[in-house]
């Protein structure tokens, strides 16, 4: 009996690597409760089209599923990141990102360095690592609409909530 308390006692953490998510935000504010809305304020995405990254985490996901009825996130990869931060990155001032910034403001030569650090967890995507960068992309709505309704989950044929692996298409119609 004395084991099996033991066992119930002892915890272990498992350790993983942070998986890099992106959010983007589908629909606007009318009808909405104040808590989600706060919710979408915490996660920087003030309004429609905003994109962040985010990096999966208790706390995060947590978040992300409070909001999932007004956002699609899923895990990017590294050639959307690449193309997201050249196309869409941003530094103080609304100038936009390019490779003598990153090697300027960090310690990685060009911006295909650094979305792979982004993508192995060693750096994130905030003040304390990178001065200077703008944490919300401002998106395009995406070319040829979105799949299916806004209205509706990814499981029902619509764009919202967890999309997974379709995140990188969307960024692709947003950019």
């Amino acid at each position: 009996m004395s084991m099996a308390k033991k066992k119930l006692t002892s915890k272990e953490k498992i350790e993983f690597a942070p998986n890099l998510i992106f959010a983007v935000r589908i629909r606007g504010a009318p009808g909405m409760k104040r808590k989600i809305l706060d919710t979408l304020k915490m996660l920087r995405m003030h309004k429609v089209n905003h994109g962040v990254l985010i990096w999966a985490g208790k706390s995060y996901n947590g978040m992300l599923n409070k909001c999932k009825d007004y956002i699609a996130y899923g895990e990017i990869d590294e050639k959307t990141l690449v193309r997201l931060l050249r196309v869409r990155g941003r530094v103080v001032g609304n100038k936009p990102l390019t490779d003598e910034y990153i090697k300027n403001l960090t310690e990685y030569k060009n911006i295909k360095d650094f979305s792979k650090a982004l993508l192995n967890g060693k750096i994130r995507y905030s003040e304390k690592f990178v001065y200077n960068l703008k944490p919300v992309f401002r998106l395009h709505p995406p070319r040829k609409g979105y799949r299916g309704s806004i209205k509706k989950h990814y499981a029902e044929g619509g764009i919202l909530g967890n999309v997974g692996e379709y995140i990188n298409v969307l960024i692709h119609k947003m950019l």
